[in-house]
């Protein structure tokens, strides 16, 4: 029998020490809000929860109404508990405070509550992203600065995608374990434990549409990995692209491969297309504690000290010789 969720947590509280009885809690949350709005999105038509919502987020984007039901899924789950001092989310433009009729507690948690949710009307997998920070003291959590930690500070990170099935996938910073949620009981199980990505690919993923816009390094990458057999690389690539970064992530996860949102004309001004805190942190922990590599395509994203709540990223990530690779030609 798969052990559920539950267990593997609090035998990794007991046994190897990597998490304390609050970080523990937390991530129960956090793993019953992502049931929730598994149901919701399950439901599709038949719960009025597909189309937009009327309403832009802080990014300028039009929000879809699962966007805001999924916000308000896990604002409501986890503000109560008292194990958190504050949340932010990608579609709310200041943190979100915990009330003061309830405790505080010692983390952060930052999420994006539906990571590709332009693909929902269509049926396409989508997901949850989310990380876990300590609260340092002393800084007040409204006003963001809380926040604005590296990466590698992290002490918990995970996403769940909504697919076929509903999977969770979890790190502590000891390794990536994944668990599929049992529907007939409700119970994230199991199922796979410290994944490691191939260090080597011929799977990619990236928008092609924006290839015109592309700086030369990424120019000059994706033309050797289309040229296939004739080309330098002497090998043909597959191109992968799902237009959600948790469905991307997870078949790199899976089985490897590269994810890149690199840098471009269109986005030079924002600083790149995804968001530090709420995409490229949380990703690129789960990336390298799976044996990958996460960079800008000129440093690594772990080691970037973030500026604002909102900050955009260049992401380029997966199997770890591709990444350095890309990443050289970035240098050179």
């Amino acid at each position: 029998m798969r052990i559920p969720l539950s267990r593997f947590l609090i035998e990794q509280q007991r046994e190897s020490k990597t998490l304390d009885p609050n970080l523990r809690l937390l991530i129960e949350v956090v793993a019953r809000a992502c049931k929730a709005i598994a149901i919701a999105i399950g439901k599709g038509n038949l719960g009025d929860a597909m189309g937009t919502a009327g309403t832009d987020n802080v990014q300028g984007e039009v929000q879809k109404k699962l966007d805001v039901i999924s916000n308000e899924i896990l604002l409501d789950a986890n503000e109560w508990g008292g194990h958190l001092a504050a949340m932010a989310s990608e579609e709310m433009d200041l943190p979100f405070c915990i009330p003061n009729r309830y405790p505080k507690g010692e983390y952060l948690l930052v999420f994006d509550p539906l990571d590709g949710s332009s693909n929902i009307d269509v049926n396409i997998s989508v997901g949850t992203i989310f990380s876990v920070l300590r609260a340092p003291e002393g800084i007040d959590c409204a006003n963001g600065d809380a926040f604005l930690q590296k990466g590698c500070t992290q002490v918990a990170a995970g996403y769940a995608v909504y697919g076929p099935n509903t999977q969770l996938v979890l790190t502590f910073g000891h390794g990536v374990h994944v668990f599929t949620l049992d529907r007939e009981i409700g119970t994230f199980r199991l199922t796979q434990e410290n994944l490691q990505i191939p260090e080597d690919t011929r799977e990619f993923a990236i928008n092609m549409s924006n290839q015109r816009h592309w700086e030369e390094p990424v120019q000059r990458y994706v033309a050797e990995l289309l040229a296939g057999k004739e080309g330098p690389r002497g090998e043909d690539f597959n191109m992968r692209w799902v237009a959600s970064m948790v469905a991307d992530v997870h078949r790199i996860l899976s089985r490897g491969g590269l994810f890149m949102y690199p840098l471009d004309a269109k986005m030079a001004k924002q600083g790149g297309k995804l968001r530090l805190l709420y995409e490229a942190n949380p990703m690129a922990f789960l990336i390298e504690q799976a044996g990958g590599a996460a960079t800008t395509g000129r440093e690594r994203i772990l080691d970037l000290q973030p500026t604002s709540l909102h900050q955009r990223v260049p992401v380029i990530l997966g199997s770890k010789n591709e990444v350095e690779r890309v990443t050289s030609y970035h240098k050179d």
